[in-house]
């Protein structure tokens, strides 16, 4: 079993970044801390992200043009993957999540207990959550059941981690923000067992910027909708 001074060897972090250049060199030494493996994706962003983040000591694939997080994020699991990968995490590139989560997250798939988790901060950590957030990712819980019988108690969350097999899997067709409930429903229908570990989430005045309006909910369900209609 690894120690608390282990980086993971076997496990990868997967960042897909959009225009993060102010904070995208410290998402990537903050995950270095804990896993020697990180790939940034940049998504056609027009700024310095690839540089900062390859300066930082990621590995660094590039989009011509942007694409959307789903297809930025399948980018960066099948190259995981491609350089032996035993365990993918996905990680959000705007400084929310918190490396020490990421290995809590990793911790049942690394110990054989579930093929995929997905981080929960809904569960114990919702007074943390801004509350117009909270109803709208509470309001997301009850969409995917309803559509997928999906059980999450935050079936939105970007931090997630899978094992080989079930990430393998995977196959993100949306290319934009409703990719987080193709996951869910695909990890659901593979039949392998998935499981969810309490996270929190720092709501900094950059995320909160970059943050889903009802508007854009409403278009990531048609999406979702629509994809499923596709399939």
């Amino acid at each position: 079993m690894p120690t608390s001074s282990d980086r993971y060897p076997q496990a990868w972090i997967v960042v897909a970044a959009y225009k993060e250049a102010a904070v995208i060199a410290d998402v990537v030494r903050s995950a270095r801390s804990r896993f020697e493996n990180v790939v940034v994706v940049d998504d056609g962003s027009p700024d310095d992200t690839a540089y900062l983040a390859q300066q930082a000591g990621a590995h660094v694939l590039r989009h011509p043009i942007n694409r959307g997080q789903g297809a930025a994020l399948q980018t960066g699991i099948t190259w995981a993957l491609q350089q032996g990968a035993a365990f993918v995490i996905t990680f959000d590139g705007d400084g929310q999540h918190d490396p020490d989560d990421a290995v809590k997250v990793l911790a049942p798939v690394l110990e054989g207990r579930a093929a995929a988790v997905f981080g929960d901060r809904l569960s114990e950590h919702a007074d943390s959550v801004p509350p117009g957030r909270r109803i709208l990712l509470r309001a997301a819980v009850v969409f995917s059941r309803l559509m997928s019988g999906v059980r999450l108690h935050d079936a939105h969350n970007g931090l997630r981690a899978f094992n080989a097999d079930l990430a393998s899997r995977l196959n993100i067709t949306l290319d934009g923000m409703a990719h987080a409930s193709e996951i869910a429903d695909q990890v659901h229908r593979s039949g392998l067992t998935y499981t969810e570990v309490p996270v929190r989430i720092a709501y900094t005045e950059h995320s909160r910027r970059k943050g889903q309006s009802w508007n854009a909910a409403f278009g990531i369900a048609f999406d979702y909708l629509l994809g499923r209609l596709l399939r």
